[in-house]
């Protein structure tokens, strides 16, 4: 039995749409919201002939990597996070580069010697990798409409995979899934009346107009923190509106506190785009957080360790 294994986020859900463009199989997917990584554990290693993990940290799901080495089951890795220590193994097949201005779908699109270049944009623009994005625009020659239409594209799908669970979402990311890998170009979706771009575009558009009215914890001329109510459309927006954020003011990092049921805090945290370094790091610092050099987040920060995470913030990028 073949695993399908991805994050429910732009980035994941393309990746895997690439690679079965490219290469069809029937596969058993494992996947979840955006902040549910640790999805290794769910291959029933017993069954498990081969595995292809996207878009997952490796340091995050090494145990169950381990016992599917173990296990003589053959393992494709692509991934743009920390990895830890990546095993030796002639199972395991790991394309992995943790290079601020790359991304797991942009990772693919190298290893399919560019086959499906404009999902792999797409993908860009969703993970807010908008010099690698433009980058590749280029190559191709893309109109200005076009990069436009890709752009909301990939943030809507990224949007998209964001909540506490999967019933805070549009759409599962493995209905996305189903549906996107139906076309290799993107611009028959974006075109096509009452496709799940038109839905998810119309979504986004009415979750963000509520998050005009956040509120701002803190901020300075190092960074900026907004909190969201504990409500789905909150969070649904909370790693685009970093994006945004980030978008608008460049040499400020920004975050965006979602509140939990149990009065804890969800953080999307994203570095300076003119200094994309350091996010995972002080993220990583507090408990249940992590993720990479330009974007992470905490699954639950406490409330009395609030201002110690602003104050980390601001320390950092001084």
């Amino acid at each position: 039995m073949h695993y399908d294994i991805f994050n429910g986020d732009a980035d994941g859900i393309i990746s895997l749409v690439q690679l079965r463009l490219a290469n069809p199989k029937e596969s058993t997917l494992i996947t979840g919201v955006k902040r549910d990584i640790s999805l290794l554990k769910h291959v029933d290693v017993a069954k498990a002939h081969s595995v292809t993990a996207l878009d997952i940290s490796m340091e995050k799901n090494i145990e169950a990597l381990n016992e599917l080495l173990a296990n003589n089951v053959t393992v494709f890795y692509a991934d743009h996070h920390r990895p830890g220590s990546i095993p030796t193994s002639d199972n395991l097949s790991a394309h992995i580069d943790t290079d601020a201005n790359t991304c797991t779908a942009l990772i693919v699109n190298q290893y399919l010697n560019q086959q499906f270049p404009l999902w792999a944009i797409t993908a860009a623009y969703g993970d807010n990798m908008l010099e690698a994005a433009q980058a590749l625009s280029d190559e191709l020659n893309l109109s200005t409409n076009e990069r436009d239409q890709l752009k909301r594209f990939g943030i809507y799908i990224n949007y998209n995979g964001y909540g506490s669970s999967l019933e805070d979402l549009h759409f599962t990311p493995e209905q996305l899934f189903r549906e996107l890998v139906k076309y290799s170009n993107p611009f028959d979706i974006i075109n096509q009346p009452g496709s799940v771009f038109s839905q998810l575009e119309q979504a986004y558009h009415q979750d963000m107009a509520n998050a005009e009215q956040a509120k701002v914890l803190a901020e300075n001329d190092i960074c900026k923190v907004i909190e969201l109510p504990d409500e789905p459309w909150s969070r649904r927006v909370s790693g685009v509106l970093g994006n945004e954020l980030a978008n608008k003011t460049p040499n400020k990092a920004h975050a965006v506190f979602t509140l939990n049921l149990d009065h804890t805090y969800t953080v999307s945290l994203r570095a300076p785009l003119t200094n994309k370094q350091g996010a995972g790091d002080i993220c990583a610092r507090f408990a249940t957080g992590g993720g990479r050099a330009a974007a992470a987040g905490i699954n639950q920060l406490a409330a009395e360790n609030v201002n110690a995470f602003v104050t980390a913030i601001s320390d950092y990028y001084r």
